[in-house]
């Protein structure tokens, strides 16, 4: 490859990464034989709605409604709808994760409700880690007029506390 397509694909991973350092969102269209510019596209507004994950082997419908799972890490956030960013005050907020062992079981899932400025807050053990996996919790968010939406969260290491808010998309 000619040495002036090499330093245009460094300068392009460059601006990338600062771009994302600096929390910039934006979209280029260009390629090495481009002769045009890239072109800039409008920043996103408003709440975008979280992405789906995997809801995995282990969901089991009616868990019970409690805060707490154990103890050693809080997941607070905030249910939010899509577009408007309003909050979804009583949401259906089922959680799921392994116990210490590694194992999912009863004793480590809940259903909660999202509180009057769609707060909530979790607590359980941290996370663990088993084969092929990061440490995650499970999430399964719903609430009338909006997609139920089933996603992840994944805590850094050491972490003992986190804030994960949820977007709805409207139904």
């Amino acid at each position: 490859m000619p040495e002036r397509a090499l330093r245009g694909r460094r300068f392009g991973a460059v601006a990338v990464t600062l771009a994302v350092t600096l929390g910039v969102v934006t979209t280029m269209v260009a390629t090495p034989s481009s002769t045009t510019p890239p072109i800039a596209a409008q920043p996103v507004t408003g709440c975008p709605p979280t992405r789906a994950d995997a809801l995995g082997p282990f969901y089991v419908a009616g868990a019970p409604l409690r805060a707490s799972v154990g103890s050693g890490y809080v997941l607070t956030g905030v249910v939010r709808a899509a577009g408007s960013c309003q909050p979804i005050t009583e949401a259906q907020i089922e959680l799921w994760l392994a116990n210490d062992s590694a194992v999912y079981d009863d004793d480590h899932r809940a259903t909660m409700l999202a509180g009057p400025e769609g707060e909530y807050r979790f607590e359980s053990n941290p996370p663990p880690p088993y084969t092929g996996r990061p440490p995650h919790i499970h999430l399964r968010v719903s609430a009338p007029g909006f997609r139920p939406l089933v996603t992840q969260h994944y805590p850094q290491s050491d972490q003992t506390e986190a804030t994960f808010d949820v977007v709805l998309s409207p139904a």
